[in-house]
């Protein structure tokens, strides 16, 4: 169910990224990103073997991704009790993250990031919505950390609101803003500072 779930999720963004892009011009800004995705796969025989390899290290950062979208969603929602029932779920998920495909250094990287990570989503599991917010800010840095080395099947729009705390960062799979720090008080309040595929 959770596969069918993500699938049409990824399905959803996927077309929804598509119809966005073929009405505007859009600015990429994905080389290093496509770089470190094609790095991770230059050793493979042919394409077959890289879209296994690539499926089988996406698979992870895609639960993790889905798990912080729903979180992000809640703290949008100003919802205290689905935002720590969301944490809760990202932690565990972490908890499960598979690095063994990646390289030696990659897997030093990601595992700093999942535990710094593991110990914000924990946080945001027991804490009032003030606080999951202030954990929000970090987990997006460590989730964006992680993209840069995993790399996303999905087209990702880094967003940024420079009221919160001195100017803060989120991930979305959506163009349109919905600021996660201040909810229906300053819900558009934020830019798409980059885009990443």
């Amino acid at each position: 169910m959770k596969k069918v779930r993500l699938t049409t999720t990824i399905m959803m963004m996927t077309f929804l990224s598509l119809t966005a892009m073929s009405c505007k011009d859009t600015k990429k800004e994905n080389a290093h990103d496509s770089t470190t995705h094609s790095e991770m796969n230059h050793d493979k025989m042919d394409k077959s073997n890289d879209m296994m390899d690539s499926n089988t290290q996406n698979s992870s950062a895609q639960k993790v991704l889905a798990d912080y979208m729903a979180l992000k969603d809640a703290l949008v929602e100003t919802d205290k009790d689905k935002a720590a029932k969301a944490g809760n779920k990202l932690n565990n998920t972490l908890s499960e993250f598979d690095i063994s495909n990646y390289t030696a250094e990659q897997q030093k990287e990601l595992k700093d990031i999942i535990t710094d990570a593991k110990e914000h989503a924990e946080h945001i599991g027991k804490s009032e919505m003030d606080h999951q917010r202030e954990h929000f800010k970090t987990l997006s840095k460590d989730i964006m950390d992680m993209v840069a080395i995993t790399g996303t099947e999905n087209t990702l729009y880094q967003q940024f609101c420079p009221m919160y705390d001195g100017g803060s960062a989120w991930l979305s799979m959506n163009k349109d803003i919905k600021n996660p720090y201040y909810g229906s008080k300053m819900l558009k309040c934020g830019k798409v500072q980059k885009e990443i595929n």
